[in-house]
């Protein structure tokens, strides 16, 4: 990845940039997810408020529970997606890749060896 200066990001560099958005983008997204027993305790003030039963509150609690777990698993999908696309943007090599690479490099740098040793001077 390139940076504004025209100088070219590591692949660790260009990682931690993505891990650094993802993280952010996840905390953003944690203020609003509101948790079970938040859920809870709110349809239980509801409850001794009188303004609903506790089987309307039990009701409520698990409907709100199973909607925002559904966003949560919707919005986690569309971030893996994103920096997926943005990994891809980047012109990385993933792990496979990498490895075939190095499995190449490594057996060029023995033939150059073995060359090196035939094509060298007796001392």
């Amino acid at each position: 990845m390139k940076t504004a200066d025209g100088s070219w990001l590591s692949k660790q560099e260009g990682q931690q940039m993505l891990d650094l958005i993802k993280k952010g983008l996840l905390a953003g997204l944690g203020a609003v997810v509101v948790t079970k027993e938040r859920v809870e305790k709110a349809t239980q003030k509801l409850v001794e408020e009188g303004k609903i039963s506790a089987d309307e509150a039990e009701k409520l609690a698990s409907e709100l529970v199973e909607s925002g777990e559904k966003q949560w698993h919707e919005v986690q999908a569309k971030i893996e997606e994103s920096v997926k696309r943005a990994t891809e943007n980047l012109n990385l090599c993933n792990r496979r890749e990498y490895e075939e690479l190095k499995s190449r490099v490594e057996a060029l740098e023995k033939r150059v060896t073995v060359v090196e040793d035939l094509t060298r001077e007796p001392e």
